[in-house]
């Protein structure tokens, strides 16, 4: 029973602009398991907004890591439409044993180096620091900044690390009071599935 009167309460207190971000990060995501360009101007939109969604949520380490999606959907944006020099556009591929490796240890250092920041800025605060918001916050931020830039790339295993932060997500915004957003991290995570199975399968049927 309290678990329905926390979703209805938040239900409630829902703001548009939280609606409007969810729609339209949940059909970025739509738009990238299509491998379809408009995953850019849709994301970058949703994520502007974001930013002062989590702000406002004390998820600090969540506005900042909107920040950045900002910058590489525009780099994204770019590299999906540049043409290397035989006039090709760029392919799916997976990374390589050295890349994969390079992705974990990106993932580690970016999640301690996120957590010091907010300490840094926030370790006034006992009660926020002593919490486990600052944790979950990091290791999600940490976690969908390695998945962005291998989506930018157009790797496979992009979808690995949206899947992990997604899971982790869901009950983390639940928790913050913004029910729309867990809901929408629900769908991501089923999209996510469903683009690694139809990345994977492109990638086959350009390697046979």
């Amino acid at each position: 029973m309290e678990f329905w009167n926390t979703f209805i309460n938040n239900l409630i207190s829902t703001t548009v602009w939280e609606l409007l971000a969810v729609v339209l990060g949940i059909a970025s995501v739509w738009y990238a398991r299509r491998e379809n360009i408009l995953v850019y101007p849709t994301g970058i939109v949703s994520v502007l907004i974001y930013v002062f969604i989590c702000f406002g949520a004390r998820l600090y380490a969540d506005a900042g890591i909107n920040l950045f999606y900002f910058v590489m959907s525009v780099y994204g944006w770019y590299n999906w439409t540049r043409k290397d020099d035989r006039a090709e556009v760029l392919h799916i591929s997976a990374n390589t044993l050295k890349q994969q490796l390079a992705g974990i240890a990106l993932t580690v250092v970016s999640y301690w180096s996120i957590l010091g920041l907010i300490w840094l800025f926030n370790h006034d605060d006992v009660a926020y620091m002593q919490s486990w918001v600052p944790w979950m916050d990091s290791f999600t931020t940490a976690v969908f900044l390695v998945g962005m830039l291998l989506m930018a790339r157009k790797k496979l295993e992009n979808w690995v690390y949206w899947i992990i932060g997604d899971l982790v997500s869901i009950p983390m915004y639940f928790m913050k009071g913004l029910v729309f957003t867990s809901f929408q991290y629900l769908v991501f995570l089923m999209i996510a599935v469903m683009g690694y199975l139809e990345w994977r399968r492109r990638l086959k049927m350009r390697t046979f």
